[in-house]
C-alpha cells in the first residue's frame, strides 16, 4: 500500500525539483511576451472620418473647400496702415494687456508640464555632500588618552531610481502634455491676434470720430452764423419768427450730435487704454482725424 502511494505522489523534494526546472525555449517565451506587452501601449489616436461633400447644391462647380491657414505667422501686421501712433498703442499690447499675460503665464505653465512629464523617461539621481568635524569630549566615561580624539568625517551619499516604461504610461503622459502645451501656444496665438485686432478696430473708429467731429463743429459754426443772420433778418422785417425758430433747431440739433460723437470717442478711448494696460482716467489720445487711405490688403 505505501509503494503504491509512493508511486502515485512523489515526494515533495521530487516535485520541487521538477518544478524548479524550466526548460530554455519557455524562458525565451516569456521573455518575448513581457517585450511585446511592453512594447504595447494602448492604440493610437486616430481623427474620426467624416464625409464632407465636395460641393453644396446651391453652388456653381467652382465652389472650392476652404484652406484656413493658422499656422502661418502673422508678424506685425498692424504697420502696413503705416500709422506711427498706432504702431505705438500695438506694442504696448505685448508689455502691458493683462490678458495676453494670463496667456503667456498658462503657456509657460504647459511648457513646464512637458519638461516635468519627459523628465520621467531618465533616471533620477540625488545626491549630496556632508562634511562633519567631530571631537570626543574629555569628560566621557572610559575616555582614553591614547585614542584619536578629533576627526573629521567626510559623506557624498548618491542615490539613482529608474522606473521602467513597461506599460507605456509616461509616454502616453508625454504626449498628452504635449498637445496641451500645443494647444496652449494656440490658445495664446489667438488672444494675441484678438487682442491686436480689437485694438486696430477701435484705433480706426476713434480716428473716424474725430472726422465726424470735426465736421459737427465747422456746421455748428455755419449754423450759427445762419441763425445769426436770421434774427438780423427777422429785426429788420424780412424774417418770421418760425425761421427764427427753424435756425436755432438746427443748430442746436447739430450741437447734440456733436456732443454724441464725444461720448463715442470717449468710449472707444477707455477701450484702448484697457487694451494697454493703462488707467482710463489718465490716458488721452489727441483728436487726429483719419486721413491716409486705406492701404492695398494683399491677398491671401
Amino acid at each position: 500500500m505505501n509503494r503504491a502511494l509512493r508511486s502515485r505522489f512523489p515526494a515533495s523534494h521530487e516535485v520541487s525539483g521538477r518544478r524548479g526546472r524550466l526548460s530554455p525555449g519557455l524562458i525565451a517565451a516569456i521573455i518575448a511576451a513581457a517585450f511585446a506587452a511592453g512594447c504595447t501601449v494602448g492604440p493610437n489616436y486616430v481623427k474620426p472620418k467624416a464625409e464632407v461633400p465636395p460641393a453644396y447644391v446651391e453652388t456653381p462647380a467652382s465652389w472650392k473647400q476652404a484652406q484656413p491657414s493658422d499656422a502661418i505667422e502673422k508678424g506685425k501686421w498692424w504697420e502696413i496702415y503705416q500709422d506711427q501712433q498706432l504702431n505705438d498703442l500695438e506694442e504696448q499690447v505685448n508689455v502691458s494687456n493683462q490678458s495676453l499675460k494670463a496667456a503667456q503665464e498658462q503657456f509657460a505653465e504647459a511648457r513646464a508640464a512637458l519638461k516635468i512629464t519627459r523628465s520621467q523617461r531618465y533616471p533620477t539621481v540625488t545626491g549630496y555632500a556632508g562634511a562633519f568635524h567631530d571631537r570626543v569630549s574629555g569628560n566621557r566615561p572610559l575616555f582614553s588618552s591614547t585614542l584619536k580624539q578629533e576627526y573629521n568625517d567626510f559623506t557624498i551619499p548618491i542615490d539613482v531610481s529608474y522606473e521602467v516604461d513597461l506599460w507605456g504610461r509616461v509616454r502616453r503622459v508625454v504626449e498628452s502634455s504635449r498637445s496641451e502645451a500645443q494647444a496652449s501656444a494656440a490658445d495664446l496665438a489667438n488672444v494675441s491676434l484678438s487682442l491686436h485686432a480689437e485694438l486696430a478696430t477701435d484705433y480706426f473708429q476713434l480716428r473716424g470720430l474725430d472726422a465726424q467731429k470735426k465736421l459737427l463743429d465747422d456746421t455748428v459754426q455755419s449754423f450759427e452764423k445762419a441763425l445769426e443772420l436770421t434774427q438780423n433778418r427777422f429785426q429788420g422785417g424780412l424774417a418770421s419768427a418760425v425761421d427764427v425758430a427753424q435756425a436755432q433747431t438746427i443748430l442746436e440739433t447739430t450741437r447734440a450730435q456733436a456732443i454724441d460723437v464725444g461720448v463715442q470717442r470717449s468710449a472707444f478711448q477707455h477701450a484702448i487704454a484697457v487694451l494697454i494696460g493703462k488707467p482710463a482716467s489718465v490716458f488721452a489720445l489727441p483728436p487726429l482725424p483719419l486721413e491716409a487711405e486705406p492701404p492695398i490688403i494683399p491677398s491671401g
